[in-house]
C-alpha cells in the first residue's frame, strides 16, 4: 500500500486519515497541488486499519506534537483516530497531540464527540473562516445547509469538554481579507482562542 498515512512538516507529525471531507474550501491547498513536502496525500484506498497508522508514525523520527491534518476530515475516520491517539498517549505521554478540523464532526456523528476526544487530544483547531453564515459558506462551500452554526457549536463544545480549543481563519486570499477582530469576538465568546492564519499560496 503506498498510502501516505503520515508524513512530516516542520520537523513533526502529520496524520493523513482521509481524503473524503464535508467541505470544498476555495482555498484549501489540495485544489493546487497532490503533495506536501514531496508526499502525495491522494490516498489509493481508504481502506487502512489503525495499525497502519500506526506503523507509518513508527517509521519517523518522533516529534514533540502530532496533528490528525491531511487531504480531508480526519474526524470522517473517528475510530481510527481515536485508536490512534489512544496508542500514542499510552506510549509517548509526553507527545501532544492535536486535530485540525472543519468543525463538522459532531454532525456528522449525531452526538458530542469531543466527550470522546477529552484526555487523548490536547488541543483542537477549528476553522471558523467567517463572520457569519453567508462569508463561512463563500469561503467554505460546505456539503450541508447550517454548516456555520454546526462549526460554533462544535467549538463550544470542545471548549467546554475542557479540550483547548483554537478558532482558524484564513486571511488575506487573493487579496480577500476577514474582520479578524469580529471573528476573535466570536471565538472568544465560544470559549476558544483566534488564530490568524495568513494565506500563501503553497498552503505551508
Amino acid at each position: 500500500m503506498s498510502n501516505t498515512l503520515a508524513y512530516l512538516l516542520d520537523g513533526k507529525i502529520y496524520i493523513n486519515l482521509t481524503n473524503r471531507c464535508t467541505n470544498s474550501c476555495i482555498f484549501c491547498l489540495r485544489n493546487d497541488k497532490d503533495d506536501v513536502c514531496g508526499k502525495n496525500m491522494w490516498l489509493d484506498t481508504e481502506n487502512f486499519t489503525a495499525e497502519d497508522v500506526i506503523k507509518q508514525i513508527e517509521e519517523l523520527p518522533l516529534s514533540s506534537e502530532i496533528t490528525f491534518c491531511g487531504y480531508g476530515e480526519p474526524i470522517l475516520k473517528l475510530d481510527i483516530l481515536k485508536e490512534v491517539a489512544t496508542h500514542i498517549k499510552k506510549n509517548h505521554p509526553e507527545v501532544k497531540l492535536r486535530i485540525n478540523t472543519n468543525g463538522h464532526g459532531n454532525f456528522i456523528h449525531k452526538r458530542n464527540i469531543c466527550k470522546e476526544l477529552k484526555g487523548i487530544i490536547d488541543t483542537i483547531s477549528v476553522s471558523l473562516n467567517g463572520v457569519n453564515e453567508t462569508e463561512y459558506n463563500e469561503l467554505s462551500r460546505p456539503g450541508f445547509k447550517g454548516a456555520y452554526e454546526e462549526v460554533k457549536k462544535f467549538i463550544k463544545a470542545s471548549s467546554d469538554a475542557g479540550i483547548s480549543t483554537i478558532a482558524t481563519v484564513v486571511d488575506g486570499y487573493k487579496g480577500r481579507h476577514i474582520d479578524t477582530n469580529k471573528c476573535r469576538e466570536i471565538a472568544n465568546d465560544l470559549g476558544a482562542t483566534l488564530r490568524v492564519r495568513e494565506w500563501i499560496e503553497n498552503g505551508y
